[in-house]
Parts: structure tokens; C-alpha cells; sequence
């Protein structure tokens, strides 16, 4: 039997028996480039079903080439596929790259309110490459374009931002709005500012310890708009501001810190920084750092939260290579990495388990 196209598995992910639907699945994720296009063609003409599968599974490997078309997928006449472009889109943020948020911003001005706009609104507010076309959205002829970009903006409250709309104080449709976002980034910017050198005066180390998380509470409410002088924060020359930037990263949760920690993890001379650097990227679960995560385990301070980090990777099948080493160290003497162990090594073994099946169902029917 001649082996079936990669485009022919693709229209499998909707086929009526499991172990074709199974198969597909495997083949698309192993599949590299060639699937994604494949993907990506059954975006523009496959049915409405395999529209949705199609988009789920391009979130599964979230390749950003992908992104473009998904934003097609949001001016579709069916509303279940529209969902499912949405979906998929949301589940990518962290690696959608400018084309894609240039494609989704140039909606906005032409999506009417109501549901749509929302959905819209909530997707460019997730993606952080957003921020660059909206910015440029303010030089748009149209005063209705720029009023839109500039209230977006508005909202997403971000430094990057501030010389677009220092620039755009010329422009009477959105001067107002320029004004306020201005103040409103400004106190953003003194507020934290403040707070770091009011923690940099602490001394004692249980008084700065209770200092740091009091930092913490404290900033923690100002959200996403925090994120980029955050970022700035992780350099400072005093390790305690770095642990209190590094721990409030981690609680937001937003991508664009993922590198950033990464590199205090590798190269922070201090033990503190690198605990907390290695706390946030787990909660934020990129599948990034997980050589940094591995090669965190053989240092005693660390191998925990290296171990806790691993566990919370939204993309467990990056783990694969490593089941030999997590199958070892579910009988280690520390009850929490051993505990960490076995919960990654179920999940590869039930993903493994799956994929048998699905080989043994194929050699059967061939």
C-alpha cells in the first residue's frame, strides 16, 4: 500500500474511526513544515469540521507561520469556526510574530461592536506583538483608525508605547487620549520606581525579606502594564530588587517575561535569583527554558523547582527524550522531585501508550 500524503493524513483528523484520527494526529505533529502547510491549506479549503481540527492542531504545534490564516479565520461566516480560529490564537500568543498582529490590528477598525469586537480586543491584548502595529496604526489618515488604535492602547497601558503617542500629540482626534495614557504610563513608571528604592533602603535580611514580598503584594494589582519595566527591573544591581521583579513576573504570567528569566536562571550569580527566576518561569509553563530547567536539577538549592518547573510545561511531549531520566528519579530520596517525577513520566508513558495503539491499529488495517 503506497504511503498516504501528509495532505491526506491532514483530512483524517475527522475521519469516523480512531485510530485514523489518531494517526493523523501523530503524523501532524511529527510532521514539521509539511504539516503546518498542509494545516494551513485545510484552513482556506477544507469543511467547516476540518476548519476546527485544523486550527486546534496548529495550536498544538504552534508554528508561528500559522498565524496569519488563523486570523482569517476570524472572518468566517461560520461562528464555530470563528471560535476556533480564536481559540488558536490565544493558545499561540507567546510565539505569534508581528505579521500576525499586524493582520489582527487591521481589524479593528472595520469590526463592528458587539462580540466580535470584544473577542478582537481580548486576542490583541494577549499577543505582545501587538503593540508595534498598533503604534503604527496612530499614523493612519483616518481619524477613526487612529481613535482606535490610540484606545487600544489606552488599555493595554504598555512603555512601549509612549513615544507613538508622544508623537501623535499633533493629531486633534487623539491628543486627549494621548494625554491621559501618558499620565496614566507615568505614574505607572513612579510607582514602581518608588517602590524599588524604598526596597533598596531596607536593611537586615529578615526585614528585607518581609520587604520583598510586601514589594510584591503591593505592585502585584498593576497587571500587564508592569511587564516591560519589570523586564528592566531583573538587571538591577541589588539582588533583592531581581527576586522581587522575578517573583512578580512570574505571578502575571505574561511571555514576554520567559527569556528575560531565562537568562537570570543562567547567569545570576545569586542563588536567591535563580530560585525565583526558576519559580516564575514554571508558573508561566513555556516549554523554553526546559534545558535550563534539566541542567538545573544536579544543583541541590535548585532541583526542585527545576522538578516543579518541568511538571507545569503545557508542551509535555518536549520531554519525551527524557523519560529514562524522570522513570530514575521517581524513587529519589526527596519526596517532592520524586512526586514531580512520576507526574511527568504517567503522561509520557499515557502519550506513548496512545501512539502504540494508533501504529498497531495502522499496520492492521494496511
Amino acid at each position: 500500500m503506497p504511503k498516504e500524503t501528509i495532505e491526506t493524513l491532514v483530512s483524517e483528523l475527522i475521519h469516523e474511526e480512531d485510530w485514523r484520527r489518531m494517526r493523523a494526529t501523530a503524523a501532524c505533529v511529527a510532521g514539521g513544515p509539511r504539516s503546518v502547510q498542509a494545516l494551513i491549506e485545510a484552513l482556506w479549503s477544507g469543511p467547516i469540521e476540518l476548519k476546527k481540527e485544523a486550527a486546534a492542531m496548529l495550536a498544538r504545534i504552534k508554528d508561528p507561520h500559522a498565524g496569519v490564516a488563523l486570523v482569517k479565520l476570524l472572518e468566517n461566516d461560520e461562528e464555530t469556526v470563528r471560535n476556533a480560529g480564536a481559540a488558536a490564537l490565544e493558545q499561540m500568543a507567546g510565539v505569534l510574530d508581528t505579521d500576525t498582529a499586524r493582520a489582527l490590528v487591521s481589524l479593528l477598525p472595520q469590526t463592528p461592536q458587539g462580540t466580535a469586537k470584544q473577542v478582537l480586543t481580548h486576542l490583541i491584548g494577549a499577543i505582545p506583538t501587538s503593540v508595534l502595529p498598533l503604534c503604527e496604526m496612530l499614523k493612519h489618515p483616518g481619524q477613526d483608525v487612529q481613535v482606535a488604535a490610540a484606545l487600544m492602547l489606552d488599555q493595554l497601558l504598555d512603555p512601549r508605547s509612549i513615544d507613538a503617542f508622544i508623537d501623535a500629540m499633533g493629531q486633534p482626534a487623539v491628543r486627549d487620549i494621548a494625554v491621559g495614557t501618558l499620565k496614566k504610563l507615568s505614574a505607572i513608571r513612579e510607582r514602581i520606581d518608588e517602590t524599588f528604592n524604598a526596597l533598596r533602603e531596607v536593611e537586615g535580611a529578615s526585614e528585607r525579606e518581609e520587604a520583598r514580598m510586601a514589594t510584591v503584594i503591593d505592585l502585584l494589582g498593576i497587571g500587564r502594564p508592569s511587564v516591560e519595566i519589570l523586564i528592566e527591573y531583573l538587571e538591577d544591581d541589588d539582588w533583592l530588587v531581581r527576586e522581587a521583579a522575578a517573583d512578580l513576573l512570574g505571578k502575571i504570567g505574561d511571555v514576554r517575561a520567559v527569556e528575560p528569566l531565562m537568562k537570570r536562571l543562567e547567569q545570576d550569580k545569586d542563588t536567591g535569583v535563580k530560585e525565583l527566576a526558576i519559580k516564575a518561569l514554571g508558573l508561566i509553563g513555556d516549554a523554553r527554558p526546559t534545558q535550563l530547567y534539566l541542567d538545573a536539577i544536579p544543583i541541590r538549592p535548585l532541583r526542585v523547582y527545576a522538578m516543579e518547573a518541568l511538571a507545569k510545561i503545557k508542551e509535555v511531549g518536549v520531554l519525551r527524550p527524557h523519560k529514562a531520566l524522570f522513570d530514575r528519579l521517581r524513587t529519589d530520596r526527596d519526596g517532592l522531585v520524586a512526586y514531580n517525577a512520576g507526574l511527568i513520566a504517567d503522561k509520557l508513558e499515557a502519550i506513548a501508550t496512545m501512539e502504540n495503539q494508533s501504529h498497531e491499529e495502522d499496520h492492521e488495517n494496511d
